[in-house]
């Protein structure tokens, strides 16, 4: 599939939230918050033009966390007042969620007319969202339930941001890895592949347009090659956004059951740690992706969100702008200039 729409510099979505727009969101002023979030995102924006990204977000900066877009804006989701042990807010699902609205259509419109770098916008995918919001009993007659009816909000949103010019759009899930290798969950694996599927099967794909999947922040070690390659099979997702900066086995792995038609954006860099990668090191592992998979098909981003929690960043803004300047020199050692 190689062709000129690989976006070789990417990143997750999330970037770490300016102390200004902190002080304004802790100040509950809505009219100074928004300002402030709009300030904030043209900021971010600059930031990643003078990085050379070819994909441009807005570092989910107006947001709590990588949730936000669809609790805070579909009815039928609870807030409980509890959290998990990431920092992120518990929700639970009291009724089958329903459409009211554009989620982040209207921000990513916004975006697209700061730059002519290709916006991206990411979401949580549905079967994340189904397996950590359902509860027996208060609604949804079961996480599958949840999780079809959360795939036709996201695969709805994800046809509007298509066509308000979003030519990059990432679902994450921290958690299909997990069950990939066995972990028991609120859905089964079969069920979080269905409703993976049926959110990222769009009618039509632009050229240009990548729908993208991250499906966990680390690879285990005990996901098998066949439950790996149902994964792809079953998920028509355009880009796999998978972890690796480990240099594992499991990474390699989990990249050689890709099948040949998919992009695939290699987390090579840890955004949980300051220190930062060997380059050479880095180049090695990517060598050894190279003598089964063409890189013509590759990109290079961080390892997950520098803040998928907004008030609880994995580095500061300068350790976080250092790990963005290294995916861009990698890049520039695999592919020269030719973005």
């Amino acid at each position: 599939m190689a062709d000129t729409f690989n976006y070789r510099i990417d990143h997750h979505g999330s970037l770490v939230r300016p102390v200004e727009l902190r002080a304004a969101r802790a100040a509950a002023d809505p009219a100074a918050l928004r300002d402030a979030e709009l300030r904030a995102v043209q900021q971010a924006v600059a930031l990643q033009r003078s990085l050379r990204t070819t994909v441009v977000t807005d570092g989910d900066l107006p947001r709590e966390d990588f949730r936000s877009a669809v609790l805070d804006a579909v009815p039928g989701f609870r807030r409980t007042g509890g959290q998990d042990p990431d920092g992120l807010a518990r929700w639970v699902a009291e009724s089958l969620p329903r459409t009211a609205g554009p989620l982040l259509a209207d921000d990513a419109e916004r975006l697209a007319s700061l730059t002519v770098i290709a916006p991206k916008v990411s979401l949580p995918s549905p079967a994340y969202l189904a397996a950590t919001t359902y509860e027996p009993g208060h609604g949804p007659a079961s996480a599958r339930e949840l999780g079809d009816a959360l795939a036709e909000i996201v695969r709805a949103e994800i046809a509007l941001l298509v066509t308000r010019g979003v030519r990059v759009v990432q679902l994450n899930n921290p958690l299909l890895l997990g069950l990939a290798a066995g972990a028991p969950g609120a859905l089964s694996y079969e069920d979080a592949l269905a409703v993976e599927a049926r959110a990222v099967q769009l009618d039509e794909r632009p050229e240009g347009v990548r729908i993208a999947l991250a499906p966990g922040h680390a690879t285990p070690a005990g996901i098998e090659r066949a439950r790996a390659e149902r994964l792809y099979a079953t998920v028509p997702a355009d880009r796999w956004v998978l972890p690796f900066d480990q240099g594992t086995d499991a990474e390699l792995d989990l990249v050689r059951a890709l099948p040949e038609d998919r992009d695939v954006c290699l987390g090579v860099v840890d955004a949980t740690t300051a220190r930062p990668e060997d380059i050479d090191t880095v180049l090695q592992r990517l060598d050894a992706v190279g003598e089964f998979k063409d890189l013509e098909d590759a990109a290079l981003a961080p390892s997950r969100g520098f803040a998928d929690v907004a008030a609880r960043p994995l580095l500061s803004a300068d350790d976080q702008r250092r790990k963005l300047v290294l995916v861009e020199t990698l890049a520039r050692y695999v592919w020269g200039n030719e973005f």
